[in-house]
C-alpha cells in the first residue's frame, strides 16, 4: 500500500467521521449552523482524499470545476430568497441523482471499453455487486433527478400555476406500474445480454430514459399540500444512489455518505407523515393538495359567514395588556420577508414585560424545517421555538396567539370536519387560546384548497395586510405605548 492510498484512508476516515457529527448536529436549531459548515469541510476533505489517491489527475479540470460551482453557488446564496429555498433544495437533490446517473453511465462506457460489461460480472460475485449497484445507480439517481425538476416546477412560483395542482392522469396507476416494470425488465434483460454490447447499451439508455419518466409519473400527482413530503423523500433517494454509485466505484466515503444521506432523509420523511397523520404510500398515491376534497368547503371569501376584522391600532392595544403571546408563523410570513419584523415586534413585546414563544408546526412552510431557518434567520433565540407536541397544551392559558401567514396547520376542520382532507392531520390548538389575530392578505385558502373554520370562531379576529407591514405598524404603536 503506497503512502498515497494511506493518507487517502485517513482522510476518507475523518470525512466519514465529521458527516456522522454534521448530521447528528443538524437535528438541533441551536448545532445546525456549524453542522453544515462541519459537513460541508467533510466533503472537501473527501474529495481532497480521492484526488490523493487517484495521483494522475489533470486539476486544471479540478480547478475549473471548483471555481465553477464555488461562483454558482455564492450567486445562489446571495440571490435565493428565503421563500425560493424549497425550489433550491429540490435542484440540489435533482443536481445529486443527475451526479450518480451520469457515473452509471459513464462507468458503464468505460467498462464496454475494455471489453463488455459480462467480463467483469460473470463468474465474479464483486463483478455480480458492481453490475447491480450500477444499475441501482442509473435507475435511482434517474427517478431522483427527474423527480426534483418536476417538484421544482411545482413550487416555482413562476410555473406552480401550471405544475403545482396535483395532475392526476387517467389510469395514472398503470402508468407508474408499467413504467417500473419497464424498468426492471429491461435491468434483467440486460443481464441476460451481457456478451452483446449493442444489445446492453440499448438497454441501459432505455433503463435511463424510462426511469426518468418513472421520477414524473411518481410526483406529477402530487400536489402543493405534500410538497415537503416529496422533497424530503427525493432528499433520501439522492443519498440512495450516492450510496449505490460509491459501491460501483468502491468508494468506502461516497458509501458511507450515500447512506447517511438516504436514512436520514427516510427519517425526516417518516416525521413529515406523522404530522400530517399520513402514510408514505398515501402522500404518493392520494394526490392530496390540489383540489379541494368534495364536501370539504371551498377557500372562498364567500364560504365564511362571521369573519370578524381589526384594524392594527385596536389590535396593538390588545397586545399591550397581554402577558403571554404564542407566535405561529407559517408560509405568508415567509412570502412577505416579515421575519425581521416578527423579531421587531416580539422584541416590543417583552420590552412590555410580556412572554413571547413561537410554535412550530412539523409541516409548516414548505420543506422541513424551513419556519426554523425563517427565524434563524433574524436571531431569534432558540429556545423560545418550540415544536407542535412542547407547546400544543400551552395554547388554553396563553392570552393571545397571532397566527402569521398559517393556515391548513392551525385549521379545526382537522379535527371536526370527517369530509375534509385534513381531517386527522395533527394542528397547533389555536383556537382554544381566548383570543387569536390572523395577519393574512385574504381569506384565500392554504396549501390543501379548503376552508379554515379558524376565521369563523368567535375568539378570532383578522388582520388584513402584508405581514410584514402589519408587523411593522404594531411594533410602533407597542413603542408609542411604552414611550408613553
Amino acid at each position: 500500500m503506497t503512502s498515497n492510498v494511506i493518507i487517502a484512508n485517513l482522510g476518507y476516515l475523518v470525512s466519514i467521521s465529521c458527516f456522522i457529527v454534521g448530521i447528528k448536529r443538524l437535528s438541533r436549531v441551536r448545532t445546525a449552523r456549524s453542522a453544515n459548515v462541519l459537513a460541508a469541510s467533510a466533503m472537501l476533505i473527501a474529495v481532497a482524499s480521492q484526488l490523493i489517491e487517484l495521483e494522475t489527475v489533470d486539476y486544471r479540470y479540478v480547478v475549473a470545476g471548483v471555481i465553477v460551482g464555488a461562483s454558482i453557488g455564492a450567486v445562489l446564496a446571495f440571490k435565493v430568497a428565503m421563500t425560493a429555498m424549497p425550489q433550491l433544495v429540490a435542484v440540489f437533490n435533482g443536481f445529486g441523482g443527475a451526479a450518480s446517473l451520469l457515473v452509471g453511465l459513464s462507468l458503464f462506457a468505460a467498462i464496454q471499453e475494455r471489453g463488455t460489461l459480462a467480463e467483469v460480472m460473470i463468474g465474479s460475485t464483486s463483478g455480480l455487486g458492481t453490475g447491480l449497484t450500477l444499475l441501482l445507480s442509473i435507475v435511482i439517481g434517474a427517478v431522483t433527478f427527474s423527480g426534483s425538476i418536476l417538484a421544482y416546477l411545482k413550487l416555482s412560483d413562476r410555473y406552480g400555476s401550471v405544475f403545482g395542482k396535483s395532475i392526476l392522469l387517467p389510469q395514472r396507476h398503470l402508468i407508474t406500474l408499467s413504467l417500473f416494470a419497464l424498468s426492471l425488465g429491461l435491468c434483467a434483460a440486460l443481464l441476460m445480454f451481457l456478451a452483446n454490447p449493442v444489445v446492453s447499451t440499448f438497454a441501459i439508455i432505455c433503463v435511463a430514459l424510462f426511469a426518468l419518466l418513472l421520477g414524473v409519473a411518481v410526483v406529477l400527482p402530487i400536489g402543493g399540500a405534500d410538497m415537503p413530503v416529496v422533497v424530503s423523500l427525493l432528499n433520501s433517494y439522492s443519498g440512495l444512489a450516492a450510496s449505490a454509485t460509491g459501491f460501483a466505484l468502491n468508494s468506502p466515503v461516497l458509501i458511507v455518505s450515500g447512506a447517511l444521506v438516504g436514512a436520514s432523509g427516510l427519517i425526516l420523511t417518516q416525521i413529515m407523515c406523522k404530522g400530517m397523520n399520513r402514510s408514505l404510500a398515501n402522500v404518493m398515491i392520494g394526490g392530496f393538495g390540489g383540489e379541494s376534497a368534495e364536501g370539504a368547503g371551498s377557500g372562498d371569501a364567500s364560504a365564511y359567514t362571521n369573519v370578524k376584522s381589526s384594524d392594527v391600532e385596536e389590535s396593538a392595544l390588545t397586545f399591550e395588556s397581554a402577558r403571554d403571546v404564542i407566535i405561529v408563523p407559517g408560509y405568508g410570513l415567509a412570502v412577505a420577508q416579515g421575519q425581521s419584523a416578527v423579531a421587531e415586534f416580539a422584541s416590543h413585546l417583552k420590552g412590555l414585560g410580556v412572554r413571547v414563544r413561537y410554535a412550530i408546526h412539523p409541516v409548516a412552510g414548505r420543506m422541513p424545517g424551513h419556519m426554523n431557518v425563517l427565524l434563524a434567520e433574524s436571531n431569534i433565540p432558540y429556545d423560545e421555538l418550540f415544536e407542535m407536541d412542547e407547546i400544543n397544551s400551552d395554547f388554553r392559558s396563553s392570552d393571545i396567539v397571532l397566527v402569521v401567514g398559517a393556515n391548513d396547520v392551525v385549521n379545526p376542520a382537522a379535527k371536526t370536519d370527517p369530509s375534509s382532507p385534513l381531517y386527522g392531520m395533527p394542528i397547533l390548538n389555536v383556537d382554544q387560546a381566548p383570543i387569536v389575530y390572523v395577519i393574512k392578505r385574504s381569506l384565500s385558502p392554504g396549501f390543501a384548497g379548503v376552508k379554515n373554520e379558524l376565521f369563523d370562531l368567535d375568539n378570532c379576529r383578522m388582520i388584513f395586510g402584508d405581514a410584514k407591514k402589519v408587523l411593522e405598524e404594531l411594533s410602533v404603536h407597542l413603542d408609542l405605548a411604552k414611550a408613553a
